[in-house]
């Protein structure tokens, strides 16, 4: 390749597509990547004919403690891990809730992931949302996954049941950022950042609806968001739908399973991508979980 004249970072990161550039800035600071055995500057041009060489060693990525903890993994080879995600289980940890999360039982199973920036975890579900994650099993695997998620060409499928009945499928194209006035929300706003949902029509029911959903980007709570800002929120969503009001002429058995359903109906049913090593587009589903299921056979039943 020809590198006379171009910044020390911007080759490395044509020579070693493996790892992002912010990683190859920082050995290039502590002195791993030299260039013809020298120390280096991040800015420093290149005369061309230079031999630029890296001893790196990865270095763990968090202080988190690896934890016993069942998981559904739905799949697994050298490079990634995908994972079916129960309900009541936050995906990493944060401040206050360090313990008991999805990201310490893939540490407790998969230790190597420790090396790996967020131990692999490239997109997330909220805590109780059910269903399909893929975790980058290494660095390479890593920064293929988010190359993807970046240029919006993993397919992820999702299916909610919304209060209010949608005349047809469609398209909700509306920024998303931090709620203006309540800051651990998200909302539609002006200068958020974009976000795209797609959703059509399953089924029908009297007052309520049965939809798949299309992620074209992932923001957070984006399928929440989306659809309390088209006044259908999700069926057991407190946070966007408010207090939760049958709707009218709800028969009393249906009326008591929406009322016991603890958390947002919603579930990642389709994951398809790229394998980061092989040039293979995969895909997986998972079923609903019982309770789900048990939701959507109550409103089957009209009862």
């Amino acid at each position: 390749m020809q590198a006379a004249g171009q910044r020390l970072d911007a080759t490395a990161a044509q020579l070693f597509p493996d790892y992002s550039r912010g990683r190859l800035q920082e050995w290039i600071k502590t002195g791993q990547l030299r260039v013809d055995g020298d120390t280096a500057v991040v800015k420093q041009k290149l005369r061309g004919g230079e031999q630029l060489t890296v001893a790196a060693q990865l270095a763990e990525q968090g202080d988190w403690t690896p934890e016993p903890m069942p998981l559904d993994v739905v799949y697994q080879d050298e490079a990634l891990i995908v994972v079916n995600k129960p309900a009541d289980l936050v995906v990493h940890p944060a401040a206050g809730n360090r313990s008991g999360t999805l990201l310490n039982g893939l540490l407790h199973h998969y230790p190597e992931l420790l090396q790996v920036p967020r131990a692999g975890i490239v997109h997330r579900l909220d805590k109780d949302t059910t269903g399909l994650m893929v975790v980058a099993r290494t660095v390479p695997a890593q920064v293929s996954l988010v190359a993807q998620l970046q240029a919006r060409t993993v397919s992820r499928q999702y299916e909610a049941i919304i209060v209010g009945e949608p005349t047809a499928g469609g398209t909700i194209n509306a920024p998303i950022g931090r709620h203006p006035k309540q800051r651990k929300l998200m909302a539609v706003v002006a200068n958020g950042k974009p976000a795209v949902t797609h959703f059509s029509i399953v089924q029908r029911f009297q007052g309520y609806t049965h939809v798949a959903v299309k992620l074209e980007t992932g923001r957070t709570h984006q399928i929440r968001v989306h659809m309390a800002e088209r006044r259908w929120p999700l069926v057991g969503d407190g946070t966007y739908g408010g207090r939760s009001r049958p709707v009218k002429g709800t028969a009393p058995q249906l009326r008591e399973a929406i009322a016991a359903f603890p958390r947002q109906a919603l579930h990642a049913r389709e994951l398809a991508l790229m394998h980061p090593s092989r040039d293979e587009l995969m895909s997986w589903q998972c079923p609903r979980p019982p309770d789900l299921q048990q939701l959507l056979d109550a409103f089957k039943a009209g009862r």
